[in-house]
């Protein structure tokens, strides 16, 4: 897809040429993933691929994933749990660190180069991949392999869930992994998104139709989840790793 205003074309213009500024100096943030959305899509495997305990006390760390048998969903941002699941229908953070997921995607992030959209109104997914994939080429990261990434603002619609998949149900779908456990949109609300881009693992910690997978953490830290759909966000930043 391409900007269709003059506007977000000159803002992507200075997200160019300050890249160049990183360029010299970037070294590839390493991403390290367990499991894989294919195995749980088409197999039903649920089964544990990384314990979460191994993750502990590591200060840089950001990760994202899914609790074993999909029961809650894993965030770390800089080294901080907000892993949460449903209890009894309501949701509840976890214990940091406790149990193991059946997909996990980390990286370990020591500092952040930040851009501003000020001014510019990020339409949809579509549009912030897109928006992430050229402000992390002009930052001089390699695109063609998977990277970490920070978004923080407002956006007019969030969707969100947090998956409580049932035991026995063993036909997987994307519609009813979003809605068998708590799930809602948020309006106008700041939140800090983390999220991966790949454009290689599709159908591994990406789904099929898209190079992101985006988990969100409102600026009161008192809701996080996996993000579904996204609406108009306003005045970004964008942080990219510059280790």
């Amino acid at each position: 897809m391409r900007f269709k205003t003059r506007s977000s074309a000159v803002a992507l213009s200075f997200i160019i040429v300050l890249g160049f500024l990183f360029q010299d100096t970037y070294a590839q943030t390493d991403v390290e993933y367990y499991g894989a959305l294919r195995s749980i899509m088409h197999q039903g495997d649920l089964s544990a691929n990384k314990d979460l305990s191994d993750l502990e006390g590591r200060s840089n760390l950001y990760a994202l994933g899914a609790f074993t048998n999909l029961k809650g969903e894993i965030q770390i941002i800089g080294g901080r749990s907000f892993s949460n699941r449903a209890v009894n229908g309501e949701l509840q953070f976890t214990e940091p660190f406790e149990g193991s997921a059946t997909l996990l995607v980390t990286a370990e992030v020591q500092k952040w180069i930040e851009v501003s959209l000020y001014g510019e109104t990020v339409a949809n997914m579509e549009e912030l991949q897109y928006i992430v994939k050229e402000t992390a080429s002009a930052n001089g990261i390699d695109t063609s392999k998977p990277f970490p990434f920070l978004v923080e603002g407002a956006f007019a619609e969030l969707a969100w869930h947090v998956i409580d998949w049932p035991e026995s149900d063993d036909e997987h779908t994307h519609e009813k992994h979003q809605t068998t456990g708590p799930h809602g949109v948020l309006t106008d609300t700041e939140v800090t998104i983390l999220g991966f881009y790949s454009e290689s693992h599709q159908g591994v910690f990406t789904h099929h139709s898209y190079d992101l997978h985006l988990h969100f953490l409102t600026a009161d830290e008192q809701l996080a989840g996996h993000v579904d759909r996204l609406e108009s966000g306003q005045d970004l930043i964008i942080r990219l790793p510059s280790d």
